[in-house]
C-alpha cells in the first residue's frame, strides 16, 4: 500500500529497530510507495514512511531492491557530494563512500552479503543513514 512520506525531522532522527519476519507488510508498503514516487526518488527507509524499522528499498536499474537488518561491513574511497531527500527541503552535503560491502537479509530474509559501488553505493548508504536516525 503506498503510504504517506513523514517528514517530521524528530521521528526521523530516532534509530531504527531490527527489522523481523513479521515485518513483511513493512517491505511491500515500502515498494509500493518507492515506485509511487518514481518520478522524485530512487531509494527509501521505513522511517520514511512512518515505521522504525532497519528496512531499506533501493532502485538499481528496473528493480528495486529490499534490505532488511543492512550492516556495511567494508567501505573505501570516501567523497564529498550534495543530496536530496524526499522527506527534507533542499540538498545538503553528505559523505559517502564510493565502494561499500553491505550484509542484509532479502525480502524471504535470507542472509546475503554484496558490494556495491557508484550510485547505487550512495543511495544504500543514504537509507542507511535515515536506520541509524542521521538526517542529512
Amino acid at each position: 500500500m503506498i503510504k504517506p512520506i513523514n517528514r517530521d525531522q524528530k521521528n526521523l532522527a530516532i534509530k531504527a529497530v531490527p527489522a523481523t519476519p513479521a515485518d513483511a507488510q513493512v517491505v511491500t508498503d515500502l515498494l509500493d510507495t518507492l515506485a509511487a514516487n518514481s518520478e522524485r526518488c530512487v531509494g527509501m527507509a521505513a522511517n520514511m514512511i512512518g515505521v522504525n524499522k532497519a528496512i531499506i528499498v533501493v532502485q538499481m536499474g528496473p528493480f528495486a531492491v529490499p534490505m532488511q537488518n543492512p550492516k556495511i561491513i567494508a567501505k573505501s574511497s570516501s567523497y564529498e557530494t550534495q543530496e536530496g531527500c524526499l522527506a527534507l527541503d533542499g540538498e545538503r552535503n553528505a559523505t559517502r563512500y564510493q565502494n561499500i560491502e553491505v550484509t542484509f537479509q532479502d525480502r524471504n530474509f535470507k542472509p546475503q552479503r554484496q558490494a556495491f559501488s557508484g550510485f547505487i553505493a550512495q543511495i544504500i548508504q543514504h537509507e542507511m543513514d535515515h536506520c541509524a536516525g542521521i538526517i542529512i
